[in-house]
Formats: structure tokens, C-alpha cells, sequence
């Protein structure tokens, strides 16, 4: 694979003059020629922040969505309009509707229903496809599709719900990774990390047959986590020899520091106007 540069484009927290920041995330992916928008953020902040980094988002290639939650998709109505003919991928089940609270009060927090039917028909026209297992959407980035459950101690990380009345829980399976093969070992691009950092990274592992997993990137979803899941991230990550670790968005102040304490020569900041190069 060409070298690259991932651009973080939305985070909950901004770097530079000029830039915004909001509850989200978004990385701009580049590869040699080819470009890959990876989430879109919860709202029009996305275009600001292109604008003010140099991006042109119109020259997208691919874009990925790592689940259906509001502050990974605000963005994706206007990305479909400018860029018309650019291929989409997704678990099936980001286009669901969702829900977050308790059954006296929840609100919505999925993907706008005319959204989810432009999506739906940019596949059906051969635009994209969904993910339901691995797939490749260019040479050497790989999508991961859904992600076995298997660590005890990891969970979806909060009160997530299918159904306005919140009865029926989101496992929420639509949650995926992006994976970028490069000449040193693997880069690992999170969302949320739903489905747990730990069995995220170790399906990740499977998958390519145990190649090093250099880079970690992105929200993981450890804002309620027990001190007894963030030390099980953290062993994971030693256990993978991760060399750069990126916390963002939904880490969390408790499990960030205790990222940032144990492995203070790995991680790095990943705030709005990051670049991380590979």
C-alpha cells in the first residue's frame, strides 16, 4: 500500500485556529490518489472543518460509516448530494431506527428515514454494499463488517435501544472498523467501538492472520466502562503491541488517562486537525 495520512476531521475536541469541535467523529483517509471519509460528525461543522484544513470532501472515493448513531452520520445528507456518484458501505442495520434513554424518557438517536432511503437506494444501485462480514472496498482497506461479541467483561457501553419505548435492546451489530493494510502492520480506525476494543481488535488480528496492529484511531466507547474493562483494554492493547494509540470522542476522561498513564509513549492526541501519517 502507498503511504497515507489520516485527517481527523470532527472530534469532540479542536486543535487549531479556526476549527470546530462537537460531539462526533469523522477522519478524512488518503492513500496515495484515493480517499476515503470515514463517518461524517453530527452536523454541518464537518464542511467548516474541511474547509478551514484544505479538504475538497467532493473528491471522496468511498465513504464508511461505522454505525448508525446520529454524531457519526449528521453529515451524510449533504456528503450524498455532493458527491452523487461515490460509493457507500455499511452494516444493514446502521439504516434502523435507534433509540437512547429508559422507557420514561428516550429519544432518538439513529439515522433520518429519508437519509437511510438515499442510502439504501445509492446500493441498490451497485453504489456501495452493505457489510455484514469483511470486504475490501479498495486495495489494501478493508472494512470489517460485524464484530463477534466475545469478551465478558465488554458491553455496547450504554442504555441503546431498537424501539421508542425501549424495550427491545440495541446490541447494536452494525457497529465496524476500518482497517488499513500498510507496509509496517495494520491501522486500526474506530467509530465507537460498540462492539468492544478488545474483541474488536482481536477479530481484527484473526482476520489478517495475526499481522501487527501498529495504529489504533478513534472513539472507544469506555465513558461508563469499569476500571476492570479499561484494564482489560489496556492489557489487549500491550497483548497486541499496539505502538500508537489515538483515544477520542466517547474514550471517556477516566479511561483516557488511564490510557495516557500506562502507555504514555504510545498515545497520542486525536483532536480535530490530528494528522496521523503511515
Amino acid at each position: 500500500m502507498d503511504s497515507g495520512r489520516i485527517t481527523v476531521l470532527v472530534e469532540n475536541t479542536a486543535g487549531g485556529r479556526g476549527l470546530l469541535a462537537e460531539h462526533g467523529l469523522s477522519f478524512w483517509i488518503e492513500i496515495g490518489s484515493r480517499r476515503i471519509l470515514f463517518d461524517t460528525g453530527q452536523s454541518e461543522i464537518l464542511f467548516h472543518n474541511a474547509r478551514i484544513l484544505g479538504i475538497d470532501l467532493g473528491k471522496v472515493d468511498a465513504i464508511v460509516l461505522s454505525h448508525g448513531h446520529y454524531d457519526h452520520v449528521g453529515g451524510l445528507q449533504r456528503i450524498l448530494e455532493i458527491a452523487p456518484a461515490v460509493p457507500i458501505y455499511l452494516h444493514p442495520q446502521a439504516l434502523e431506527a435507534k433509540f437512547a434513554g429508559s422507557r420514561e424518557q428516550s429519544r432518538q438517536i439513529g439515522m433520518e428515514r429519508e437519509v437511510a432511503q438515499a442510502v439504501e437506494r445509492r446500493i441498490h444501485d451497485g453504489l456501495g454494499s452493505f457489510t455484514n462480514g469483511p470486504v475490501e472496498i479498495l486495495p489494501g482497506v478493508w472494512v470489517t463488517g460485524e464484530i463477534p461479541r466475545k469478551s465478558a467483561l465488554e458491553d455496547t457501553g450504554g442504555p441503546f435501544y431498537m424501539d421508542p419505548n425501549c424495550t427491545q435492546p440495541d446490541e447494536l451489530l452494525d457497529d465496524q472498523a476500518l482497517v488499513l493494510e500498510t507496509h509496517d502492520g495494520l491501522v486500526v480506525v474506530l467509530g465507537c467501538a460498540h462492539a468492544g476494543v478488545v474483541n474488536t481488535l482481536d477479530y481484527v488480528a484473526e482476520l489478517f492472520s495475526g499481522r501487527p496492529i501498529r495504529t489504533v484511531c478513534g472513539g472507544m466507547h469506555l465513558v461508563r466502562a469499569s476500571h476492570a474493562r479499561i484494564t482489560h483494554t489496556i492489557e489487549a492493547i500491550r497483548r497486541h503491541n499496539v505502538q500508537r494509540i489515538g483515544p477520542a470522542h466517547c474514550t471517556g476522561i477516566e479511561a483516557s488517562r488511564g490510557l495516557w498513564n500506562a502507555l504514555p509513549e504510545k498515545c497520542f492526541v486525536c483532536n480535530v486537525g490530528t494528522q496521523i501519517t503511515f
